[in-house]
């Protein structure tokens, strides 16, 4: 059982290590011109370094949660660490932006290794107040990707583009210290033969992964129909594979028993449509029609995670009291409302009254990260949290997938005040359907507490 001050070193080093994985998706987006120059490459070619982590994350998320499960917690921690640490090490090198797309897909699987890894050691070393402990650990996962660009325009600004790497490095050290310091020791592993490692069940969801990717990438360019027949058959076809193992990769009898986890990764994936659009949107709307400069963009982008950072704790102690329907329904209000005040923005508007809308959506993000992360686990027993806890970031990075997908289509030929109010209204329609799943959603089984013995 672990006192308060040791929790509080093991969330930080959790959380550490966890905040790779968002800030490494974001921080590169403020970096495309620079890395077009560097390596003479059109804008397509750089946009494959966020689609190839895109991808990589949402396959290495759940397959290292469950790999987390079986071989211990700890270790795949520790290994996801040193992956990290090797390429952001040879990522400034890199010769090529083909060898540059390599060393972020190494990064990708490694930074995916340490969210399903840490959540299962949260949930199993942390019983008293879990929402609150589960608060900051979506400040790290979640709220943190806001930061990114921030942050990268103030790396790229002074450090140029290898910063953006090299700043991992001090996080790196700090949670890996902690990490083999106050981690709990696992257990011996499981067997295989108990634990099952389905390894045909992976590769068949890799290749469901990549064909649906693909099809939502191809909508910039219209509706590739053969990417979705291919998908739907892959999809049916892996259910009925995994539903006759004996150890499946994916509990297909579980989500089909237990249809609130599923509505729980559908609520994810609107809500991070959302929040990417907001996040991809908005700095090339101030770049390219406001005419901000990168230091100006990344300041006003502080909107949407400054309030997240305080509101988030806040949050979690009314979860904790209430369960998570509440601050669901609200987080979806105030999401609406972000969404219909961006229809005021014009191309005089006052840089305040931008920041001011901005931090609607970062008020918002607490509320909806949070109280859905609680949500699943209220659903989930604690030796599921791996493969829980992986599907879920995968939900997060389809939903990143459509935004990009959403912006592709709305901003195909240019960027103009007419087309930002299209996509605002786009999100307030994305954000009815996560209001009107939140009301539906059972009050009574929301409730952290009610799980935490199981």
């Amino acid at each position: 059982m672990f006192n308060k001050n040791k929790q509080l070193w093991l969330i930080t080093a959790v959380g550490l290590g966890v905040l790779l994985n968002p800030l490494n998706t974001s921080m590169i987006s403020v970096a495309f011109s620079r890395l077009q120059a560097e390596f003479h490459v059109t804008y397509s070619a750089i946009s494959w370094l966020i689609a190839t982590y895109y991808v990589a994350s949402a396959i290495a998320q759940p397959i290292m949660g469950k790999i987390s499960d079986i071989f211990g917690r700890k270790r795949i921690f520790l290994i996801g660490l040193a992956l990290v640490t090797v390429s952001s090490l040879l990522a400034p090198l890199a010769p090529s932006i083909g060898w540059l797309i390599g060393f972020r897909v190494i990064q990708a699987i490694g930074t995916s290794s340490l969210y399903p890894a840490g959540m299962g050691i949260i949930r199993s070393s942390i019983t008293d107040n879990q929402a609150r402990a589960l608060s900051v650990m979506s400040i790290f996962s979640s709220t943190s990707a806001a930061l990114g660009p921030s942050i990268g325009g103030f790396l790229i600004q002074y450090g140029d583009w290898p910063a953006i790497f090299i700043v991992n490095f001090p996080v790196i050290l700090i949670a890996f210290l902690l990490a083999v310091k106050i981690l709990p020791k696992d257990g011996p592993r499981k067997s295989l033969a108990k634990g099952g490692l389905d390894l045909w069940g992976i590769v068949f969801f890799a290749a469901l992964i990549v064909s649906w990717l693909f099809f939502f990438l191809s909508f910039e360019k219209g509706v590739n129909y053969w990417f979705l027949l291919t998908s739907l058959v892959l999809s049916y076809l892996f259910y009925k594979f995994e539903l006759k193992r004996d150890q499946p990769f994916i509990d297909v009898i579980f989500l089909k028993k237990n249809l609130n986890v599923c509505l729980v990764y559908a609520q994810f994936i609107c809500v991070n449509i959302v929040f990417y659009s907001i996040m991809f949107s908005i700095p090339s709307y101030l770049q390219q029609v406001r005419q901000f400069d990168a230091q100006q963009v990344g300041m006003m982008m502080l909107a949407l995670s400054g309030l997240g950072i305080f509101t988030t704790p806040l949050v979690g102690r009314w979860i904790d009291h209430s369960g998570s329907k509440t601050p669901l329904i609200t987080g979806s209000l105030i999401v609406i409302a972000g969404s219909l005040l961006i229809l005021l923005i014009h191309e005089h508007s006052a840089s305040l009254a931008i920041f001011a809308i901005l931090s609607v959506f970062g008020l918002s993000s607490g509320f909806q990260n949070l109280g859905l992360q609680t949500a699943l686990y209220s659903y989930v027993s604690a030796a599921e949290t791996g493969i829980a806890s992986g599907l879920f970031m995968t939900s997060r990075f389809m939903g990143t997938i459509l935004s990009s997908s959403l912006l592709g289509a709305i901003f195909s030929h240019e960027i103009t005040t007419p087309r930002l109010h299209a996509m605002a209204i786009v999100c307030a329609v994305i954000s009815l359907v996560t209001l009107t799943l939140s009301i539906f959603m059972p009050s009574n089984s929301v409730r952290t507490k009610a799980v935490q013995g199981r």
